[in-house]
């Protein structure tokens, strides 16, 4: 049978000795108040937090924190597959810087698609200038774009006038050369 003297496993342990200095008596009692303190709270959020896999502010830059505004668009950009897009039309911002201040007086790029680069030119000798000028064109926006993001140049020269006068014409008339005698 046990000694009744000698402490066995479930009873407590007899106290250590106190030093005359108190910081025993100082850290026990910071243990013990230790995860009752609001920064020991917020701290414990934070571990069950990245534990989650979330996110939280702190010292270092995240997610949540105030961003540049081009970061952001740039950001945009990215996820939604907008980058050809907005380069093709930075072309047609800058159509007179590629093809030179005189062609681009005389010429207007139209529409992208699929590779096909449709210019629409004011008078049918320019259409023919830039027609001779195309693999130039050519060159310089697929340096600009990436290659091969233009494929074909599509030359279109003025738009010709229109014969509709009034409420009253003719669908499939001839235009004014019929009544000329």
């Amino acid at each position: 049978m046990a000694d009744p003297q000698e402490p066995g496993p479930g009873s407590p342990q007899p106290a250590q000795p106190h030093q005359d200095d108190g910081l025993d008596l100082a850290r026990a009692q910071t243990r013990a108040t230790a995860g009752s303190t609001p920064a020991a709270r917020r701290r414990r959020g934070r571990r069950s937090a990245a534990a989650e896999g979330t996110t939280v502010s702190g010292a270092h830059p995240d997610d949540r924190d105030p961003q540049l505004l081009g970061a952001m668009v740039d950001k945009l950009v990215g996820e939604q597959g907008w980058e050809l897009e907005l380069r093709v039309r930075g072309v047609f911002a800058r159509w007179p810087e590629l093809v030179g201040d005189e062609v681009a007086a005389h010429s207007t790029p139209e529409t992208f698609t699929d590779g096909k680069l449709v210019v629409r030119t004011d008078s049918t000798a320019w259409a023919t200038q830039l027609k001779l000028l195309t693999p130039t064109v050519l060159r310089r926006l697929n340096e600009d774009l990436g290659d091969g993001t233009v494929t074909i140049l599509e030359i279109l020269g003025p738009h010709g006038p229109s014969w509709k006068k009034g409420r009253l014409s003719s669908r499939d008339g001839r235009g004014p050369r019929d009544t000329y005698g």
